[in-house]
């Protein structure tokens, strides 16, 4: 190999993806600092200069100078004629009075640093193979119990559905629909976005109680209960209403794979011929070697699930074949979201 080729190839793997990984630290836990301090509805009321935001915040010139760099670096802020604003961005998904604000995830970040979001847990989860969280029962166990937990957690899981909720449902026709059956749909966000897309639509949204709850207030405040009901139930247990089409988001990766195969076929079982299921979920590629913010998903259920994990299109399509699902296909959404759907056949 010639001297040319050699300084090629030493320019062509340039050491930032390592660097990433300890720079990545710092940077994403500023952002979250200063989304405690409230620097994102500050800049959102009006442009501040970095004296402005020092003495609103109460912290030194040094680390504001600091937070506001890496908010601007991904995207958040930007600073124009001396002062900083809050970019489109910013607005859409971090001011509390935005419906697709996602800040609420990032508070259960902060809650729970130390025994779910941290080094330790990680290595003690890939060593072990065990649930960290919850001294180790399964999440959704843990919240059917705690009421105000599964409050908590549950509008936390809502402000992760709201946007990718109004962007499914215009990747597929479900003008053939008459009701879906939202299963472990939480908040009912996603029954919200496919009932505003397609008005002939009615859904149910079937979750644990203390679950229901909320969905119920968060369905009302939408003042979509004509169209929309929380039923409290078992998916696992119950029977499922009658509905022609199934939809689960982010409930497949909750459990092992033989829940995910039990889960199908039970909706193949309980639709009528030409009913459809959907998946949504944040997918491996195909061959599982990415991409990055999926593995960093598949890492979360491995701290905080019993036996969760996340899925890649072509696995999610081989459950819904053999549950004897047709027509399937796999369709990327919004974001890093992507649905897998299938119809079940008419009898012959």
């Amino acid at each position: 190999m010639g001297r040319s080729s050699s300084v090629e190839m030493h320019q062509s793997l340039d050491d930032r993806p390592v660097a990433d990984v300890v720079l990545g630290v710092f940077g994403y836990n500023a952002v979250l600092a200063a989304h405690r301090l409230k620097l994102f509805p500050l800049l959102a009321a009006e442009p501040r200069t970095l004296p402005d935001v020092c003495a609103a915040l109460g912290i030194k010139p040094r680390p504001a100078q600091a937070i506001l760099a890496t908010a601007s670096a991904l995207g958040f802020a930007r600073f124009v004629d001396g002062s900083w604003s809050l970019t489109p961005l910013g607005e859409k998904y971090l001011l509390e009075t935005s419906p697709t604000y996602m800040g609420s995830w990032w508070d259960i970040v902060i809650d729970h640093v130390s025994d779910g979001f941290s080094y330790d847990p990680v290595e003690r989860a890939v060593l072990t193979d065990a649930q960290q969280l919850f001294q180790g029962e399964h999440v959704f166990r843990t919240l059917a119990e705690q009421a105000e937990m599964a409050r908590a957690f549950t509008r936390a899981m809502h402000s992760i559905a709201v946007a990718p909720a109004q962007a499914w449902p215009d990747v597929i026709d479900l003008s053939g629909c008459q009701l879906m059956l939202d299963v472990g749909g939480g908040t009912g966000a996603h029954s919200i976005g496919a009932v505003t897309r397609w008005p002939q639509l009615r859904a149910v949204v079937l979750d644990i109680p203390p679950v229901c709850e909320v969905a119920s207030e968060v369905i009302a405040e939408q003042s979509l209960q004509d169209r929309i009901e929380a039923r409290p139930g078992d998916m696992f247990q119950d029977a499922f209403p009658k509905a022609d089409l199934h939809f689960y988001s982010d409930v497949y990766h909750d459990w092992s794979r033989e829940k995910a195969v039990f889960l199908t076929r039970k909706s193949f079982e309980s639709l009528p011929p030409g009913g459809r299921i959907v998946v949504h979920e944040m997918l491996f590629d195909d061959d599982k070697t990415g991409p990055f913010a999926t593995a960093g998903y598949n890492i979360a259920m491995l701290v905080w699930s019993v036996d969760g994990g996340q899925y890649s299109g072509r696995e999610l399509s081989g459950i819904l074949a053999d549950a004897g699902f047709r027509s399937i296909e796999t369709k990327p959404t919004f974001g890093y979201n992507s649905i897998v759907t299938g119809v079940k056949p008419a009898a012959p």
